[in-house]
């Protein structure tokens, strides 16, 4: 009986020795894929400084949700805290204290914005690249030359932090994948439509969409793991086949949709709301354009 006590105990205490050290093993993992440097070359664009330019800059934060995930003034908060998993912030962008405007080069901001890697190297962990890659260089440039004049707001907000369960989630793929991962960084850029009323002009528009509509605009898993659920299907397959293109300005402008049903906080419409009637009917004709496709996400 002693000798099986014995056993018992010295393979439990294997089983937990072998517990501990895959634990230890994917944290190790999780560790690099987090802190994993990115050298990746950007081309030169050409900055205005004119006030057109600028004030286009100002539409694109607004319309492309800059000041969504950083706020209104664009000096950022702590947007996305686990206790025990993970701290991310959303940088401030202005050239206060703490803001990482004071020292960001042009070549910086470009690698952030269109490849979703910062100063150090290191991935942008929820940053929106896989749709700014779209950016033309024109509104790329007129993007960072409004960056560059907004007024400095001092946030001192606290470092990126990835804790032991963070680690291990990263290491067996249930984090979201950082956009610097989906991004062909050596490939042509997308061409860029003149901006107009036109489906191509839509398109270019409704990339952003991509991130929580899937790639097809037809809905994919979203929300914490094990707890997604199916964002609505945006091609004439769902929904909006329904709609006119009045529903549609209605319910960007306003948040609630033809059937009276608000839209979810995590949709940016407030944001949307502030394109102009042309950008509106350029998306509308581009949802319009789209296959008609079964839900996703499910």
């Amino acid at each position: 009986m002693k000798k099986t006590i014995k056993w018992v105990g010295i393979i439990v205490g294997g089983l937990i020795g072998l517990l501990v050290l895959a634990v230890l093993s994917l944290a190790v993992v999780g560790g690099a894929k987090a802190n994993k440097n990115y050298d990746i070359p950007v081309d030169e664009i050409s900055i205005p400084t004119d006030v057109e330019a600028i004030k286009r800059g100002e539409h694109l934060a607004v319309i492309f949700t800059c000041t969504k995930c950083h706020t209104a003034n664009l000096s950022g908060e702590l947007s996305f805290d686990v206790p025990g998993m993970v701290s991310i912030p959303t940088p401030n962008l202005t050239s206060g204290a703490g803001g990482v405007g004071s020292f960001y080069s042009d070549a910086d901001w470009i690698r952030a914005i269109r490849h979703g890697v910062g100063h150090d190297g290191r991935a942008l962990m929820i940053m929106q690249s896989n749709a700014f890659y779209y950016l033309s260089n024109d509104d790329l440039g007129a993007l960072i030359a409004y960056l560059k004049t907004i007024l400095p707001v001092d946030n001192n907000l606290s470092e990126r932090r990835i804790e032991l369960l963070g680690k291990l989630m990263m290491a067996v793929g249930l984090f979201p994948t950082p956009a610097v991962e989906k991004i062909n960084h050596t490939g042509p850029l997308p061409p860029s439509p003149e901006p107009e009323v036109s489906v191509a002009y839509g398109e270019y528009l409704s990339h952003n969409c991509t991130e929580c509509h899937g790639m097809n605009l037809n809905g994919a898993p979203f929300g914490p793991p094990g707890q997604e659920i199916p964002t609505p299907n945006l091609t004439p397959g769902g929904g909006l086949a329904k709609w006119s293109e009045d529903d549609f300005f209605t319910t960007m402008r306003t948040g609630m949709t033809p059937n009276l049903r608000p839209l979810s906080e995590e949709m940016p419409w407030k944001n949307f709301s502030q394109m102009t009637d042309d950008e509106l009917k350029a998306m509308w004709l581009y949802l319009q354009s789209l296959p008609a496709r079964d839900q996703g996400g499910l």
